[in-house]
């Protein structure tokens, strides 16, 4: 058991120091001797784990994969506010977590993704349209405002903080995004319904407890 440990241990290390490289010089600059040097393993060690780095840089993926699924977990909240607090959360990813930068920039390039690995920035648009789609249902978004519309814009600035952010870290701070939602949800649900999210992110619960009651029925497209 300790032998596994130890090695999954060195496995994610090698996984870090990979994606820390890869992000900060790219795929092409960093050598597998400066990521076996920085995650403090032999070049024995990590080809015994990544016979290329190619090989790394699937595993990266797939790390960062793991992290956007955990971003995007299913919560006990209005779908709307599922959404804000994803989009933090992935914001806030993006500037903390080199794993997930450097998977997503990966798994972006077509000629470096293997055919095997997840496109990142489309997941992210598959469930913002879903999540947003889901609120549609639910008679959430205003009677003249399209689920696609909404996914559109959200998907747009998500990509917009994560581009900017390569240039400066401010893009992928909480008051941007805070700024985008507070001018978005108005619109997206009406000035009266605004005050059931909360557009900093609901990242600790706070609306757990709040009760939305029914719909009104002439609120719901189609009904």
């Amino acid at each position: 058991m300790a032998k596994q440990e130890r090695a999954i241990r060195t496995r994610n290390a090698l996984i870090e120091s990979a994606a820390a490289l890869f992000d900060r010089d790219g795929f092409e600059v960093a050598s597998l001797a400066t990521i076996s040097a920085r995650a403090g393993v032999s070049s024995g060690a990590l080809h015994f784990h990544f016979p290329s780095k190619a090989a790394l840089a699937d595993a990266v993926i797939a790390a960062a994969g793991d992290r956007l699924f955990r971003i995007t977990r299913d919560r006990e909240a209005l779908p709307l506010q599922i959404l804000i607090d994803a989009s933090h959360e992935l914001v806030q990813g993006l500037r903390a977590d080199s794993v997930l930068r450097a998977g997503f920039d990966l798994s972006a390039n077509a000629e470096r993704r293997p055919r095997a690995a997840q496109d990142l920035r489309a997941l992210w648009r598959e469930w913002v349209e879903s999540t947003v789609a889901r609120a549609d249902r639910e008679g959430l978004l205003a009677p003249d405002v399209t689920a696609r519309d909404v996914a559109a814009a959200v998907v747009a600035v998500a990509a917009g903080h994560e581009a900017l952010g390569h240039q400066d870290p401010c893009w992928l701070e909480r008051a941007p995004l805070t700024r985008f939602w507070s001018f978005l949800l108005p619109r997206v649900v009406g000035p009266a319904r605004v005050e059931l999210f909360v557009a900093s992110g609901d990242l600790e619960g706070e609306r757990a407890g709040v009760s939305v009651g029914p719909v009104p029925a002439r609120s719901v497209r189609g009904k």
